[in-house]
């Protein structure tokens, strides 16, 4: 069961994002990978286990109120699918397949045509996903794993200068800056769904008592985060050393360029050949994972529009056809139109799941810790993610960056989590006053 929720976990961005810290942090990737765990690890399994425990991510975020329930539903559907995820599986398989491989100057055209196949294809296959699991837990999985111990090994054995001092965003606070790139993965707010699959797996395993599946949830979820630990080390530890053979940009660069620039010093073409069909199968076997359960929520929970049945395969549709125009834009714009909207995000999933750590105190003595919480902590990553969205289209905000600036912890983008503790006072009173007056 571990491996199959390792599986889940480890998709394309799993795979770029750490060796970019350890390429970028360099000698202090230690510091810099803790923090990317801790975020990228650490919550992702958290969520994992408060959901469960909750009977499912929408009896959690319906704590706070049903419609809110709805909305960030919505927003987590559209962030892990069409509008960051989905399209980030076709840009990043093109980096790593085609780009090592093109001419000059052939790359827009290229990109395009590249996508079109790509999500024509995923499309195709998303119509019958009950035939992706397989493929994903028995053959993907295991050939990810191999390729990451190759990456590890040659790493070991092909000599390499000293690590490099950090650079671009990593120069200082890499424990912050770390946890702050553990976004990206999109776990924490993945797992928000995955909790209740993985225990609803268990039970057809034959644990149906509730405290013992918990229990089994729990074990899965730790022995999956020992796994995402091991590799994210790996992983970061590839990056630093390919850093030593060819420097990256850190405003354009990805963690693809990374792998590619290591795979191309110690293998040659064969390994750029090599790791890019692997990247392609494993980018395309999730995007059509994440096709299918995005068409599959919109579609339980908008049957009809404006009057009309709208079926999976229109949903599918709509959203294949979404992602191929925002995967033309590029990786790294990908990535950075993504980083504003995973600072609103993550803030919320994080406040819901450490409330939901102590659910029983807060659902029955202090149920408006929920509502305040989440709309302290919303309300200033809120303002951050407008700030950083203005940022990315070369616009600036000074009234907000001055308002922003006000909050304390803001300078290392943990301006939230004041907010957050107020809100948490302010529902916690509010409970108490409640709760006399009903007396």
């Amino acid at each position: 069961m571990a491996v199959t929720f390792f599986s889940m976990f480890f998709g394309a961005g799993n795979l770029i994002f750490p060796p970019l810290v350890g390429a970028l942090s360099g000698r202090a990737a230690v510091p810099a990978l803790v923090g990317f765990t801790i975020s990228a690890v650490g919550l992702p399994i958290l969520g994992v286990i408060v959901v469960a425990r909750a009977g499912g991510f929408a009896h959690l975020s319906a704590r706070v109120s049903r419609h809110f329930s709805l909305i960030l539903g919505v927003a987590i559907m559209l962030t892990i699918g069409p509008l960051f995820a989905i399209p980030r599986t076709a840009s990043t398989s093109f980096e790593m397949a085609v780009v090592p491989f093109l001419p000059s100057g052939a790359r827009p055209w290229a990109q395009f045509a590249y996508s079109v196949v790509f999500f024509a294809l995923a499309f195709v296959v998303a119509q019958h996903p009950d035939r992706l699991t397989a493929v994903l837990g028995r053959i993907m999985g295991p050939i990810l794993l191999v390729m990451i111990a190759a990456l590890f090994v040659a790493c070991l054995v092909v000599p390499h200068g000293p690590f490099t001092a950090p650079t671009g965003v990593y120069k200082h606070d890499q424990l912050i800056q770390g946890f702050l790139d553990g976004y990206q993965t999109m776990d924490l707010i993945a797992a928000l769904y995955f909790g209740i699959v993985i225990s609803a797996n268990i039970k057809e395993l034959g644990v149906r008592d509730e405290s013992r599946n918990r229990a089994e949830t729990g074990i899965g979820g730790l022995w999956t985060g020992a796994m995402l630990i091991i590799v994210y080390g790996v992983l970061g530890f590839v990056g630093a050393v390919s850093e030593t053979f060819h420097a990256i940009d850190p405003t354009t660069d990805t963690g693809a360029t990374v792998l590619t620039n290591l795979t191309s010093h110690a293998f040659g073409p064969v390994g750029l050949a090599f790791i890019g069909i692997v990247f392609v199968i494993a980018c395309f076997n999730v995007c059509t994972g994440l096709i299918s359960t995005c068409s599959s929520y919109f579609h339980t929970t908008f049957p009809r529009m404006a009057g009309h049945r709208v079926s999976y395969r229109v949903w599918s549709l709509v959203f294949t056809l979404i992602s191929l125009a925002i995967a033309n834009i590029g990786l790294s714009a990908i990535i950075a139109l993504s980083v504003p909207v995973l600072e609103f995000l993550y803030p919320i999933a994080i406040v819901l799941v450490a409330l939901a750590l102590f659910g029983r105190v807060f659902t029955q003595r202090f149920p408006r810790a929920y509502l305040w919480t989440v709309l302290g902590a919303g309300i200033a990553s809120g303002a951050n993610a407008i700030r950083g969205l203005a940022a990315v289209f070369g616009a600036h905000l000074e009234w907000l960056d001055r308002a922003c600036a006000l909050l304390p912890l803001q300078q290392v983008s943990l301006g939230w989590l004041a907010p957050a503790a107020v809100g948490l006072v302010i529902g916690i009173a509010i409970s108490i006053a409640e709760r006399r007056r009903a007396r």
